[in-house]
């Protein structure tokens, strides 16, 4: 895969549209999950199919099965602290 740079543009909505280039490139279609990473000023964004989707939700949702509700804060002010 080459490299393509392309400017996009964000609707009122907060909608951005991914460049039909862009889109050709990485095969994305409609509907298709794309995952979102942000550090610092810098968004990336990457294909991903549903079976990565599940592969990356898996802790979530094996942690949820295992935490109360009532358990959040008080694991959210752990966490923080390390």
């Amino acid at each position: 895969m080459g490299e393509l740079i392309e400017i996009g543009k964000i609707s009122s909505r907060g909608q951005i549209a991914i460049p039909s280039d862009i889109r050709k490139e990485l095969d994305l279609k409609e509907g298709q999950r794309v995952l979102f990473f942000l550090g610092d000023d810098t968004l990336i964004i990457k294909k991903i199919n549903s079976q990565t989707f599940e592969e990356l939700t898996k802790p979530l949702r094996d942690a949820k099965k295992k935490i109360k509700e009532s358990e959040v804060n008080a694991l959210i002010h752990r966490l923080r602290k390390r």
